[in-house]
């Protein structure tokens, strides 16, 4: 197999991902192959997870989230990501350590010691005993109520420290509001993994499903020190393969086909997604004539618009009465064939919606 072109890696890249041609019908699916799904924006990562099914809707990732197989937390980097709820636990043990480490100045900073968080976490237990979810409003309550200041950040911090050691997690959406529940509530034991066991198992899920991506993608993407990245991915090599492109070694599964649709396909991508911010290098799908656009920065970190896998532009939603708007603000004029694309893709997310499209 040869890649040579960034235009290869790319496209290899929608159909790992699972952007082109997904096959999975479940969102425990998705979020299982991808390993995490990076989720601060809650309602584009929603999307995230459906533009990688078949026939999503919002209505049943959310429901996803309420039968707890998928799980929305803080695993890697400090960055809120959704995990399958028997990955949520090896995953924190292996991410998080590094992340709270890096975190103990801030927390020294926001005067929050070892005894504040013992008496957070007894605090929680009793709240969110038997099921119970709270919003964050109602969390920042109980710690109130029982002499713990949250001003300046310091609740938001108390929430992630927890969370990072798999005291609580996200629960099921009240209205606009989000909750936390317990993790051991919510998520079901599972089998733990050793160290190297789960070293190989991320290293293996992100080659497979982020690949082609060159070793310093996994290491930005997982959070490991480069020492526990190149044990993964060496424990996992036979399992891969290689290429070496313009200087650079990429990754990727053993059993990738050959990309062969040449028509012209677009995709409309929500803000973080992994297709975009999961690679330190982020070439293969942003032209250099691109990258110094005022909007390309907002294409990678914002909605992107990506036509035959290369970010040409980002797009907007506004929602009225029965119906979508989308409002596409390429970089360049569009073709005939990418405009009726980017129509397609836009539909794809009404129907997502349940709503009808209107392009603006």
């Amino acid at each position: 197999m040869t890649l040579m072109t960034p235009m290869n890696v790319a496209r290899h890249r929608l159909q790992n991902q699972h952007i082109a041609g997904t096959t999975f019908a479940k969102p425990s699916d998705v979020v299982r192959w991808l390993g995490a799904v990076q989720a601060q924006d809650y309602l584009g990562s929603l999307w995230a997870i459906g533009l990688r099914m078949q026939n999503a809707t919002e209505q049943i990732i959310e429901q996803a989230i309420a039968d707890r197989t998928i799980i929305r937390t803080w695993p890697m980097r400090g960055t809120l990501h959704f995990v399958a709820a028997e990955d949520v636990r090896w995953m924190l043990q292996l991410l998080t350590p590094r992340v709270v480490a890096n975190n103990r100045w801030r927390l020294k900073q926001l005067d929050l010691n070892d005894a504040v968080l013992a008496r957070s976490k007894k605090l929680f237990a009793r709240a969110l005993s038997s099921g119970k979810q709270l919003p964050r409003d109602r969390m920042y309550q109980v710690l109130e109520a029982a002499g713990i200041a949250t001003a300046g950040g310091r609740g938001l911090h108390i929430l992630g420290q927890l969370a990072q050691e798999g005291i609580l997690c996200f629960g099921r959406r009240q209205g606009k509001q989000q909750t936390f529940a317990l993790l051991d509530e919510w998520a079901p034991a599972a089998k733990p993994k050793s160290r190297d066991e789960a070293l190989a198992e991320l290293a293996r899920r992100y080659f497979t499903s982020h690949g082609p991506a060159t070793f310093q993608d996994f290491v930005w993407w997982s959070g490991l020190t480069t020492a526990d990245a190149r044990a993964g991915s060496e424990m996992t090599r036979n399992h891969l393969g290689q290429e070496h492109i313009n200087g650079r070694t990429y990754w990727f599964p053993l059993s990738m086909p050959t990309p062969r649709d040449n028509r012209t396909t677009s995709y409309l991508l929500p803000p973080y997604d992994e297709y975009t911010v999961a690679y330190k290098d982020r070439s293969a799908v942003l032209s250099p004539s691109y990258a110094q656009h005022l909007d390309a920065v907002r294409g990678i970190l914002g909605p992107a618009l990506v036509i035959d896998g290369q970010i040409v532009g980002t797009w907007k939603r506004t929602l009225e009465k029965g119906s979508v708007v989308i409002t596409a603000h390429p970089f360049r004029s569009l073709k005939k064939a990418e405009k009726q694309a980017f129509a397609a893709a836009a539909r794809q997310y009404g129907e997502f919606l349940r709503l009808p499209v209107v392009l603006a």
